[in-house]
């Protein structure tokens, strides 16, 4: 592991904040890295505000979108709202829809099917809405780069709304309205909502001009919510607000369909890691495994009995994806061995037989493993599929878009992208991205790293200092959990191994002279020696609560161990 410790705020701007809060110089440098420098920023930032949310007006096309939207209600017109069929396709349909219906009946849903349409607008759902009347479609979390798809839809009389936040092509849709905040020409102040999040702005555009409030849309933030954690947005600005009464709702009166999910939980409050690692998955496993109406039947259903009854088949559904992208995973890992490909700036594996729907999990797999960018095929249809993974800070998205002249065709995100290409293609692209990453990447970037805040002492680790960490939630890309390093460690003579397979590592540590506290290190076991051995060593960590018996105690979470110096 690379330990990073991020540079120290300048002195006095810490000093200015510590004394304007009236918090120790530790927890101003922390809020300075994040952006917070004045009194009224960590106001925001420590009490966020539904008022903090942006007019949605400001968005490029939106005021055509509502436009067309009302005109289609006013005449009775037919609407098809089409999403992706990943977690935050799904929610964007199922929020989208849901608002509608409450006030108008004509409104119809679609989610492409994965293995006969793939990812984003597809003919057969043009197809679809022609043979239902539907003569208007809004697009969610897809649709930016579908110029053919919606001139086919403008040669048959349906016109289109796109909500998207995936990065524009060169050239936009003829639709009557592209909501995006990537738009070159959106100057919208906030470019990192999810689809779902483009979906609410259009929902509190439509809201707002039949007189209804922030306040009355609070019902539909567990969507959004669930959204910003599954595609790993930045908790920041809107993203922060809308993750942050999401997850209030969640807690307090989730919709019946995300009830079913989570009721069986021991968990007294979810945060966004139960919503990343408990939520997420189950919703993403109707679409991956069987459909994604799956998954819009659920968050759409409001009988609690129905909803529990759709839950437990998506129970099943994620079950299956467990043992489908295990087994995948070591038959990746076999064929990585097998092509002496482990000293490659890229891994690249193909298999015809392998689950279109698991392949992004066994990316990211794939990439814990080898920690570099990661790409795993499969066949669809006459053409390969892949999905891509990337490590921190190396644009995977560029990358692909190096070697377009390969590729059919191809979407996403920095860290996660998708695409499509002949089979005859494949080595050459193999060839070419494997040429263009190890061109352009920092090899440095290969060697996974730990981002640390601050160093601090364990005399620094107080109840208050935690209560203060924890205000700092949600946590996500743009705020990560504060991870620390302390050095001159001893384990006080009670570390060991621990778990079923003993791999991962407990200790109880302190620095000389001074209180202890326990740890427990994930992964870890192999570090026992260097822990255990009596000798000083320093650790990266973060800080939680160990409930034991009822009773709260403070513990470090540790990233990595090592020796001094």
């Amino acid at each position: 592991m690379r330990w990073n410790l991020k540079p120290s705020p300048p002195s006095e701007k810490v000093q200015h904040l510590a004394e304007a809060l009236k918090v120790d110089d530790v927890i101003a440098a922390l809020l300075i890295q994040r952006g917070v420098e004045t009194f009224e920023q960590a106001r925001s930032f420590f009490r966020p505000s539904l008022d903090d949310l942006h007019d949605p007006f400001l968005m490029k096309d939106m005021d055509r979108a509502v436009e067309r939207i009302e005109a289609a209600i006013a005449k009775g017109e037919n609407i098809l709202v089409f999403g992706d069929y990943d977690v935050d396709g799904t929610t964007a349909v199922s929020l989208v829809s849901s608002y509608l219906r409450s006030y108008y009946p004509n409104v119809d849903t679609y989610i492409p099917d994965r293995y006969r349409e793939g990812y984003g607008v597809s003919f057969a759902g043009i197809d679809y809405a022609d043979d239902n009347g539907c003569t208007l479609i809004i697009a969610l979390d897809c649709g930016i780069k579908s110029v053919d798809k919606v001139a086919y839809a403008n040669d048959k009389g349906i016109d289109f709304i796109i909500c998207d936040h995936h990065r524009p092509g060169n050239v936009l849709p003829e639709a009557v309205a592209v909501l995006d905040p990537k738009r070159e020409d959106c100057t919208y102040p906030y470019d990192e909502l999810c689809g779902c999040g483009v979906g609410f702005k259009l929902v509190q555009a439509l809201a707002g001009r039949r007189g209804l409030t922030i306040t009355d849309l609070m019902p539909y933030l567990d969507l959004v919510a669930t959204a910003i954690a599954a595609d790993i947005v930045p908790i920041t600005g809107e993203n922060r607000v809308l993750a942050k009464f999401g997850l209030d709702v969640i807690n307090a009166s989730p919709r019946p369909g995300i009830k079913a999910l989570i009721q069986n939980l021991k968990r007294q409050v979810l945060t966004i890691s139960d919503v990343v690692f408990v939520i997420a998955p189950r919703i993403n496993a109707a679409g991956r495994i069987k459909h994604g109406n799956y998954a819009v039947e659920l968050l759409t259903e409001f009988d609690l009995t129905q909803a529990e009854e759709f839950a437990a088949q998506i129970e099943s559904l994620n079950a299956d994806r467990k043992d489908l992208d295990k087994q995948i995973t070591i038959e990746a890992l076999t064929q990585i061995d097998e092509n002496s490909d482990h000293d490659k700036f890229t891994t690249v594996v193909y298999k015809e037989s392998w689950h279109k729907g698991v392949i992004g999990i066994v990316a990211s797999r794939l990439t814990e493993t080898y920690y570099r960018p990661t790409l795993v095929f499969t066949k669809s249809g006459d053409r390969l599929a892949a999905s891509a993974r990337s490590v921190k800070d190396f644009d995977i998205y560029n990358a692909l878009e190096a070697c377009a002249e390969h590729l059919e065709q191809f979407g996403g995100h920095m860290y996660a992208a998708g695409l499509t290409l002949l089979e005859e293609q494949y080595p050459l692209f193999r060839d070419k991205f494997e040429q263009v990453v190890s061109e352009t990447i920092d090899p440095e970037l290969l060697t996974p790293e730990i981002s640390i805040d601050a160093e601090i002492d364990l005399t620094d680790i107080t109840p208050k200092f935690f209560r203060l960490i924890k205000q700092f939630e949600p946590f996500g890309p743009g705020n990560m959990t504060p991870v620390f390093v302390t050095r001159n460690l001893k384990d006080t003579g009670f570390g060991k191994p621990i778990g079923s397979d003993e791999s991962h590592l407990r200790l109880f540590v302190r620095q000389e002279g001074q209180e202890g506290f326990g740890a427990i290190g994930f992964g870890l076991a192999s570090k026992m020696d260097l822990a255990c051995g009596g000798e000083v060593f320093e650790a990266a960590y973060s800080i939680d609560e160990n409930v034991w018996h009822g009773e709260a105690n403070l513990q470090l979470r540790l990233r990595d161990i090592r020796c001094e110096g």
